[in-house]
């Protein structure tokens, strides 16, 4: 079996796995629904802005914690964008773990010189 055919028979696995399959669905919950993308597009902003402040100052503002607490109420009682950002979550580590295994097989350090983790 040729390095090709083992690419799609993990493609093949990754489609009908847990992870992808309740991402998709929980996708389908947030297509089309115009609130909903903006809740999950306010999260996300706030995300990069949280992101930023600690790259920058070393700490993230008061008043992007406020946003995140305020947006976390939200996100809660929406259970469309709440199952979204979880699912996401749960494809997220998954997709960590299959590229951690794929790169060890490599053998190569691609941080170069950079922390890892």
């Amino acid at each position: 079996m040729s390095i090709y055919d083992k690419a799609n028979q993990l493609a093949e696995e990754l489609k009908n796995s847990k992870e992808v399959v309740d991402l998709r669905e929980a996708s389908k919950n947030i297509e089309g629904n115009e609130p909903n993308k903006k809740v999950l597009d306010d999260f996300r902003n706030i995300q990069m802005d949280a992101y930023s402040e600690q790259m920058k100052a070393g700490k993230v503002s008061d008043e992007t914690i406020k946003k995140f607490n305020d947006i976390g109420t939200i996100i809660s009682s929406n259970e469309s964008v709440n199952q979204y950002i979880q699912s996401e979550q749960k494809f997220t580590v998954m997709w960590q773990k299959i590229l951690k295994i794929l790169n060890d097989a490599i053998g190569i350090d691609f941080s170069f010189g950079g922390s890892k983790k």
